[in-house]
């Protein structure tokens, strides 16, 4: 009965982890596919400075990683399980990104391997953060709350630095889907340091009243005895500081400071951070 109820057991943990796969591939696909049809990220792949490149490849390994502990294919008890599901999820990103790319035409046989290879790196990387959102955003709410409910590890509040480590990833997903446009630099010229206050203002307001305030499936309640103040401080503050650091690097890693004086870089990132923290407060809600 024992050896039975084994192989009952096993065969349904691999049961979740090929859905899980189906969802990450389909979670792959929707939430890149904005990037697979901009032209921006197409020629990125041509030009882009390949230190800055590897240099995004390597850090999206252990952002993964972090994010499949959190929310990968199936609940992970381990770190090297985690580990695993990021290295699976980076090849569905690598796979689905060079898939829709060859049926769009974007690559075509004869390409140099410096084009091509760069093109699929590039995309590859929201598409594999897309492969592990898909669990979340995919998956069947009430399979999921059973999984909580039978596993004791992960009923735990999320600690600071996770809450942190989330908004950094709803930040990165944003910014990668615009740091590369050239509005982003259009738009600062056309703003003035008043403009630009208010952007900030107006960014931590939204970030504050999508978490606590509006009440949004997902969102935080503060205790009775806990001042208005105190999130906005702990929380909103410095997720809009995390939200502003993933934009610049992501306009670093796309070159689009390397011309631009330095009133006009803090403008481009202002601007840039007000859709980073928008996404660092949904993932926050949703992650």
């Amino acid at each position: 009965m024992a050896e039975v109820a084994n192989e009952t057991h096993e065969s349904a943990r691999v049961s979740r982890f090929l859905v899980g796969l189906a969802r990450g591939l389909a979670g792959a696909l929707l939430f890149s596919i904005p990037m697979l049809m901009t032209m921006e990220m197409w020629f990125l792949g041509f030009y882009m400075d390949r230190e800055r490149l590897l240099l995004l490849l390597v850090l999206n390994l252990p952002l993964l990683i972090g994010l499949s502990h959190r929310i990968g294919f199936e609940r992970t008890a381990t770190w090297r399980e985690s580990a695993r599901d990021a290295i699976v999820a980076y090849g569905m990103g690598v796979v689905a990104s060079a898939l829709i790319l060859v049926l769009l035409g974007v690559i075509k046989f004869g390409m140099a391997p410096r084009e091509w290879v760069g093109m699929v790196a590039l995309q590859a990387v929201p598409a594999s953060i897309g492969a592990l959102l898909g669990r979340s955003q995919l998956s069947m709410q009430d399979e999921d709350d059973d999984e909580d409910d039978s596993d004791p590890s992960q009923q735990a509040s999320t600690g600071y630095l996770t809450e942190l480590f989330m908004m950094a990833v709803g930040a990165l997903f944003l910014s990668l889907n615009l740091a590369p446009t050239e509005e982003m630099i259009l738009l600062a010229y056309k703003m003035t340091i008043w403009h630009a206050l208010a952007l900030m203002a107006l960014s931590m307001m939204l970030m504050h009243g999508f978490v606590y305030a509006l009440a949004f499936k997902g969102s935080h309640s503060l205790q009775e005895d806990t001042p208005v103040w105190h999130a906005f401080v702990r929380f909103t503050i410095p997720g809009y500081v995390v939200a502003l650091a993933v934009s610049l690097y992501s306009l670093w890693t796309f070159g689009r400071l390397d011309d631009l004086g330095t009133t006009e870089a803090v403008l481009t990132l202002v601007v840039l951070g007000f859709p980073a923290a928008i996404g660092a407060a949904a993932a926050r809600l949703i992650l």
